[in-house]
């Protein structure tokens, strides 16, 4: 038994529950992917205007982060949980209905706000649930297990809706999903404890971080209209950085921040959040480029696209659920990364070598089952090394950062790679290179991108985790977390 109350089969009933609404919200944060060109076409989307559609989703989610996470810590994280699934049900509603370019991506904010609220409490509800090393690595996996899988997932159930019925319906398919794991919630997951109100929240700074990602992705995604030196790059980038920049400084001086800065006198917090922030800022362009390939070059419908992307979903769930957890308790955290990243980055070399008439089966799958094998042993790895050590009162905002590294990776990371790849391919189509070459040029320029960020994250994790370190040497105090 994890706690003198709750019972193991409860336990784990609960820990499914909780994986039930993080697998929703993962969904959507690439579900839409395969279904970009039909949601063009009916609301006569422009090409940079289109990556709000996914980037209006990861900026409120990744800036929301820490914040839902100290929440879940003052007033509980099953009430926090629960408060999410109703604002994401209720805005999927929104983006289903939507007639108008703004009102989809008021609607894909929204979302992001109740997947911030929903998924920034679940780790540190099942590192609280699971207390004993073995059966915490066990939970882990489950969950790493659909951490892992949820962005194949999307692309696979993205592509079945948008063939089948219409893109409408990648959004109509939450509603179901959200209500039917809000009751097994009330059911299943018991309220936990929580330190009160009394402490409060820093709303001035989950604003300052929020609007300053919103300027940086939104300068980034500008370059490759208006170049870096245009106004209109440059007034929303300064002006991100400055307010990502006073946040920092708010955390050094409010009473009540958002990222207790006592979180990285821990090492193991600290390299796992850059790890994280490096490794998804990469991985991030498998799904996004992935997708573009198979059917702006190889001619793929939305349904071939998502069943495309089957492999590395099956590879990358068989491996977080089955092998990282033994692989974890053998060989440590250290071992388990550096092999990891070295096999996501050996998946973006293979796709940055796929040619114009390339075929599936010899240039995309064999890419596909290394992002799977190397995904399924990262998530799991990532989320051990920073929940280790960390207080039961802080679980929450732990959670909530990693998540947030996740998000923000992710969305700085694909407006980057966008913008080389735009430019890359922009540059051979005004040389007088046919449509496919001169996007497949750019794919590749963005891939080996990818690959560099994976890399530095494989030199950090040489450089900065200790040899000895494996999960079962993990301080038993958690004042003791910032002595490692």
């Amino acid at each position: 038994m994890t706690t003198a109350t709750q019972p193991d089969r409860s336990r784990w009933i609960a820990l499914y529950v909780l994986c039930l609404g993080e697998l929703m919200i993962l969904l959507d944060a690439t579900i839409v992917n395969v279904a970009l060109p039909s949601i063009r076409q009916s609301l006569g989307f422009s090409q940079s205007d289109l990556a709000w559609v996914v980037n209006g989703y990861l900026i409120a989610f990744g800036g929301l982060l820490l914040l839902a996470g100290r929440l879940g810590d003052m007033v509980g994280k099953r009430g926090v949980f629960l408060t999410g699934l109703a604002i994401f049900t209720c805005a999927s509603m929104l983006c289903a209905v939507a007639q108008s370019q703004l009102l989809l991506v008021a609607g894909r904010f929204a979302q992001g706000v109740g997947g911030a609220l929903t998924s920034a409490v679940i780790l540190g509800m099942i590192v609280n649930m699971f207390p004993e090393p073995r059966e915490q690595a066990k939970a882990i996996g489950v969950y790493g297990f659909v951490t892992a899988t949820g962005g194949s997932a999307g692309l696979i159930a993205g592509g079945a809706l948008t063939a089948a019925l219409n893109w409408r319906w990648v959004f109509i398919i939450n509603l179901p999903i959200g209500i039917v794991t809000a009751l097994l919630c009330l059911r299943h997951v018991r309220p936990g404890g929580h330190i009160g109100l009394r402490q409060g929240a820093d709303l001035p700074g989950a604003a300052m971080l929020t609007v300053g990602l919103m300027g940086v992705v939104y300068a980034i995604l500008q370059v490759a209209t208006w170049g870096w030196a245009s106004a209109n790059t440059l007034v929303p980038g300064v002006l991100g950085v400055v307010l990502v920049a006073a946040f920092v400084l708010r955390q050094t001086r409010t009473a009540v921040p958002l990222i207790p800065l006592r979180l990285f006198r821990s090492r193991h917090v600290t390299v796992a959040n850059v790890l994280q922030l490096l490794m998804v800022a990469g991985m991030f362009g498998v799904f996004f480029f992935g997708a573009l390939y198979l059917q702006q070059v190889l001619g793929f419908g939305p349904l071939q696209v998502g069943m495309a992307f089957l492999p590395a979903a099956f590879t990358m769930g068989l491996t977080a659920l089955r092998f990282s957890g033994p692989f974890l308790l053998r060989f440590g955290v250290r071992a388990t990364l550096l092999v990891s990243l070295s096999v996501v980055a050996l998946c973006l070399v293979v796709f940055a070598r796929t040619p114009a008439d390339g075929s599936y089966a010899t240039d995309v799958l064999p890419g596909m089952i290394l992002f799977g094998l190397g995904g399924g042993l990262a998530f799991p790895a990532l989320m051990t090394l920073a929940m280790s050590g960390v207080a039961p009162d802080e679980s929450g905002v732990a959670s909530g950062l990693l998540g947030t590294t996740y998000q923000v990776g992710g969305a700085v990371g694909l407006a980057v790679l966008t913008t080389v790849s735009t430019s890359r391919t922009n540059d051979m189509a005004a040389a007088g290179e046919r449509e496919a070459v001169a996007l497949t040029s750019g794919y590749h320029l963005a891939y080996l991108v990818a690959a560099a960020l994976v890399v530095a994250a494989l030199l950090v994790a040489a450089i900065a985790l200790p040899r000895s370190d494996s999960p079962e040497e993990q301080p038993a105090d958690p004042a003791e977390a910032g002595t490692h």
